[in-house]
Formats: C-alpha cells, structure tokens, sequence
C-alpha cells in the first residue's frame, strides 16, 4: 500500500503540481497550521510555473495569539523576501489576508513581524514585539497591492509595497528583536475560523544581500538567470550557480541564451538548463558586454587585452566559438551593439580621459566617435531598422536614456525621471525599450553590483516608463541586448547568496 501511495505521489509530481503536508515545498522547508485552527491548511507547488497556491483559515493574525497557515524556512541574518501575490476569488471576510511573515517561533503567541494585504485593500506592517504582547501596526499608504516584500536589517523591518508596475512604497519598523535564528514564509488567514480563503504567491525569491563590507569586484553574490513574460511579469529562473553569471543574451533559436562566467562565455540551454563554454581562443578575460549580430551568425565580445595601456578591446568571434578577430585597435573599449546590416559595432570607447560612443567597421578600421557631451555615454545599441542608436548618458546630471541617427545627429533624451537609467535595449519587434533603473542615491556614473533596482519598459518613441520586475541585481543583471526573438520576453541576472 505504501510502494502505491509512493507511485501515485510520483505521477502526481510529473504534472507539476504537488500537495503538501511533507518537507521541501519549493524552496521552502516545512508548511503548518499556526494555532488552534478548525479547518486545515494545504499548499501546492506548482513546479513548472515556480508558484505556490496556499490556503488557510484561522480567526486572525491579532492581539495575543494568531490562526494561520503557513509555509516556511528557517534564516539567520538580513534577508529580502520577495512575492507577487493575490487573493483567490471574492472571499467571506474583508479582513482576509495574506504576505510574508517572520517568526521567533510556531507558537500562536511568539514574537513576529509581518507585511500583510487584507481583501479590502488594507495594507499594514503588524508586529509583536515579545510573546504575549499585543500587535501593533503601521500602516501603508497602499491599497491592495500585489508587490509585496519584506526585508529584514538587523533589528529593523522594511516592507515594500506596489501594484505591479508602479514603483515601491516603504514602511518600516524599528526594534524587532526576533533572534538570529527565525521562521521565514508565506501566509494566509481566513479572519473567520470556521472558512478556508485561498491565495497564490507567483516570483517568490528569498533573497540573501551583499554584507555591509563586502567589496565589489572582489566578493561576489551566486546568481539566477531569469526569463521574464513582458505581458504578465511572471518570471521562471532556468538556470542558478554559486558563482556571478553576468549578462545574458537570447540566442536566435529561442532555445539558449549566452552568458559569461569568470572571464569565460557559455551557451545555456534553457529546456535542459545545462551549459556549455564556448570557444573564445586566448580571449580569456571576457566581461559582460558581449552581443549577437543581427543575424545570428556572430558574437561580439569586449575583454581585458593584458595590456594595462588599453585594458578592454572590442572582438568578434563565429557564434558557435573560433579564433577571435581584434577590432579595435585601442582601449578601454566596451562592446554594446551592431548595425542590423552588420556592418557596424557601437562601443563605449574611453579616450584622454572621456567616455563617448564610438562606431567602428566590423570587420576593423577607423573608429569614428559619434558624441562628445562631458560625462559618460554608455550603452549604445542599434533599433532593428538601423535608425536609431540608443544610448545612456549622464550630460543632463542623473543618467537618462537619450537616442541619435546613426551618424551621431539629433540627440534627443527620451527619460526625464528621478531614477538613473542604464542600457535601453530595443525589442526585435521595434516597439519597446527595456531597461535597468537604480535610485537615485547610487552615483549617476556608477551601475554597481547588489542593489535593489527596477527592470522598465517603455515606447521606442518615449513615454512614460512601467517597471515589470523588481529585482536585487544591478551590474550584469540586464548590461547587454536580451530580447526574446519573439519580443515576449527578456532574460536578466538576480543575484542572492549561496550555500
């Protein structure tokens, strides 16, 4: 009976599906019911879409005991929990709701913290500081969200808030002293003991930050190459490695993508999530502005010549791998695109001290220099029609996205925002760019690793940006062209630490 129960589990698991009342939901350790619930909780993993479907009942999350049910790891240290999530149908109580939570313990009376969204709309950060002790609350001004994060820093809490597309809004709580050692999850409370409500959490990540003194460029975070539906934001990652994966490019079958790793370039394939290194000759010191041709058929490549006079030089290499062809003739030079006639490569080129655009034969000769404003022009990429070069440049104080005509005429900046914006990469389809926007506290010349930042997409011609995903990256995260062929989706680096 055993041997039958086991093989039907088996069957069930291949759909992708999977009920819970066993260890290892996802990534996730255990799931249980908080308190002295009537009816029980259940969960499904859902493994093909990396979504989980909870339900719960329990009277409340309140006063000095709580009702719930939960599915949960345990962590030390500071964390970001992260979660696009939504309430299932219309519900029997206003109060229902759902979100992160993290524990002291199990017990329905432990000391907690939770970022919660109630079926009303209601959005709060609600906490109990000690067992026993009553929960208090800060409110958001957000109304029913389904962007909900929880970070944890030392003692203090942040919840970060958003409907999807719109940026986050914060609240925070001060003094939460739950231990190192805590219980970290999702969950979802009824408000009416005697009811199960049911919610499905899509793009869960537990996110393990950079410590407060690492050093970039030296310490590095592991990595998650994600794809991303531009229509619905959902993300799948399809490949993960203790190690910095940078920059990933969407090849033209639509079935891998190429990325580097440790000065070397691979091909992943995304069905059977293996990866191959790709043959760069003694171009062994590639970083993370490589790019396809239009046609497929090439792989441009910027890495370290071991000359400290030029330091980054411009190649082009078969896109199946062969002996590099040397392109530019100085440095620093960083690849960003070709022409779509492949004649054509745009770099960033620093000259006597000054970053501008340079355009340069692809199969070499005289770089021409296509802008000259002081300050960092950077990113540089063709449209599909060959009209446009798109770029990122810092001339008007924050960085912003600007465009010209392929002979460097007509600059015109395209984002006027708070945010500094960096690599706008043009859909195959010609509609939209996609980029990668950092807070304005991070330095208008700087992209660096770890940060929280938001993943935009907007007009080709302008408009008014919309986030599609919220992501903890940054550089290498989205450095280089990374469209589907189709233009349904774009891949990108999240980063997190790992065991």
């Amino acid at each position: 009976m055993q041997l039958l129960k086991f093989f039907v589990l088996l069957i069930f698991c291949s759909t992708g599906f999977i009920c819970y009342g066993q260890q290892h939901i996802g990534i996730f350790e255990q799931s249980t019911d908080v308190g002295e619930v009537i009816k029980k909780g259940s969960i499904q993993y859902d493994s093909i879409n990396q979504s989980y479907s909870i339900s719960g009942s329990g009277s409340n999350i309140w006063f000095k005991k709580d009702e719930f049910y939960y599915v949960w790891k345990k962590l030390k240290g500071d964390f970001i929990l992260h979660a696009q999530a939504h309430l299932k149908g219309k519900g029997v109580e206003l109060h229902r709701k759902l979100g992160w939570m993290v524990r002291a313990s199990l017990d329905t009376n432990s000391a907690m913290i939770t970022a919660a969204v109630h079926g009303d709309g209601l959005t709060s950060l609600q906490y109990r500081k000690e067992k026993d002790s009553t929960v208090e609350e800060t409110k958001s001004s957000d109304i029913l969200p389904d962007i909900i994060q929880l970070e944890r820093k030392g003692n203090r809490f942040i919840m970060s808030t958003a409907k999807w597309g719109e940026p986050f809004t914060e609240v925070f709580a001060e003094d939460i002293n739950l231990g190192d050692e805590v219980y970290a999850g999702m969950y979802v409370c009824s408000h009416n003991a005697n009811v199960l409500e049911s919610a499905v959490f899509e793009n869960v990540r537990i996110i393990i930050p950079a410590k407060e003194n690492f050093v970039p460029y030296r310490d590095y975070l592991g990595s998650h190459i994600e794809t991303m539906d531009i229509s619905s934001g959902i993300r799948h990652i399809v490949y993960s490695e203790n190690a910095s994966l940078q920059a990933p490019n969407w090849m033209h079958d639509n079935t891998h993508l190429i990325y580097n790793k440790r000065g070397s370039i691979y091909r992943l394939n995304i069905n059977s999530k293996t990866a191959e290194q790709i043959n760069t000759g003694e171009i062994l010191q590639n970083n993370n502005d490589h790019v396809i041709s239009f046609d497929g058929k090439m792989l441009g490549l910027s890495s370290s010549s071991g000359d400290k006079k030029y330091g980054s030089l411009v190649y082009t290499v078969p896109i199946n791998g062969g002996i590099p062809k040397q392109i530019t003739a100085t440095g620093p030079s960083y690849l960003h695109g070709w022409s779509p006639n492949g004649k054509f490569l745009v770099y960033t080129g620093q000259r006597d001290n000054q970053f501008d655009i340079y355009k340069i034969p692809s199969t070499g000769g005289k770089e021409i220099r296509l802008t000259t404003a002081e300050g960092l022009d950077d990113g540089a990429e063709y449209s599909p029609d060959g009209k446009y070069i798109y770029f990122n440049s810092v001339r008007s104080g924050l960085m912003q996205l600007w465009r010209m005509k392929p002979d460097g005429t007509e600059q015109t900046q395209l984002t006027f925002d708070e945010y500094n914006n960096w690599f706008p990469h043009i859909s195959p389809n010609g509609k939209w760019i996609a980029f990668l926007s950092f807070s304005k506290d991070v330095p208008p010349q700087d992209h660096p690793f770890y940060k929280r930042v938001y993943l935009r997409l907007m007009p080709v011609d302008g408009g008014k940006p919309t986030i599609i995903a919220y992501v903890y990256g940054g550089q290498a995260t989205i450095n280089t062209p990374s469209w589907s062929p189709d233009s349904k989706k774009i891949a990108f680096v999240s980063n997190t630490a790992m065991e």
